[in-house]
C-alpha cells in the first residue's frame, strides 16, 4: 500500500469513528467533498494547510493521521541524487 493510500485509510478510519460524512467532514474542514474522497482513496497528494484543516476537523492532532506513514520510509523513497 502506497503512504497516500495509506493516509486516506486513516482518515477514512477516524472519519468513521467520529461518525461523520464525507460531506460533513468536508465542511468541517473547508474543503469540498470530492477532495476528501480523493484524499481517503489515496488519489490526492495533502497539502500542510488541508492536511491541518482535515486534522482539526477530525479533532485529532495531524500527527495521529501521518503516523501509521512515519516510520515506513520505504513508502517514499527519496531518490539518492536528491541533495546533489
Amino acid at each position: 500500500m502506497a503512504a497516500l493510500e495509506l493516509f486516506g485509510v486513516m482518515v477514512r478510519a477516524r472519519r468513521r469513528r467520529l461518525g461523520l460524512s464525507e460531506d460533513a467532514l468536508a465542511d468541517k474542514a473547508g474543503l469540498h467533498r470530492t477532495h476528501i474522497g480523493g484524499v481517503e482513496r489515496g488519489e490526492r497528494n495533502v497539502a500542510l494547510v488541508n492536511l491541518l484543516r482535515i486534522a482539526h476537523a477530525l479533532e485529532t492532532q495531524p500527527s495521529t493521521l501521518l503516523r501509521c506513514v512515519d516510520s515506513r520510509p520505504d513508502l517514499y523513497p527519496i531518490p539518492k541524487d536528491h541533495n546533489e
